[in-house]
């Protein structure tokens, strides 16, 4: 079996081209973090990924340096002669689904307080409540006073 996931944010902008047949082919780059040991730098590598067709049309079109992206598909590796004549040898993704991930205004490319790909605030832009009857969990983590009379068993 041959399958790929990514989730990482784009290194660089799209690149689109057509074929000589007029078929849209678009290449990414994508920035994946690298588990490492514990007190060790973090790691990172740079995917290259090839869309075709009008998801590679879309991708260009709405995708951007920095904006992260989860990406389904497939390694391939290829060969093709160099201008210098030498054999040269490429491995990438051909991606079969390429998910918009967060928001056209995301910080490109700027760290956040989270790694996780689902959290898409950061407390700076988490809505404020007012009263406990617009947030039930506004009084969180205060202490709170329990009789045993309000205990159920």
């Amino acid at each position: 079996m041959n399958k790929v996931f990514l989730i990482g944010r784009l290194s660089r902008d799209p690149e689109l081209r057509h074929t000589n047949s007029g078929t849209a082919v678009c290449q990414i780059n994508v920035a994946v973090g690298r588990r490492v040991a514990p007190g060790k730098e973090a790691e990172t590598d740079f995917i290259n990924v090839v869309v075709w067709d009008k998801q590679a049309e879309n991708v260009s079109k709405y995708l951007a340096k920095g904006r992260q992206v989860a990406v389904e598909g497939r390694i391939q590796t290829r060969s093709y002669d160099n201008n210098e004549g030498k054999k040269t040898y490429v491995t990438e993704v051909v991606a079969t689904n390429v998910e918009f991930l967060g928001s056209a205004n995301d910080n490109k490319g700027v760290a956040r307080e989270s790694d996780n790909p689902f959290d898409y605030q950061t407390q700076e832009e988490a809505p404020q409540t007012t009263s406990v009857e617009d947030d039930p969990f506004a009084s969180f983590g205060e202490q709170v006073e329990i009789s045993d009379n309000d205990l159920p068993f």
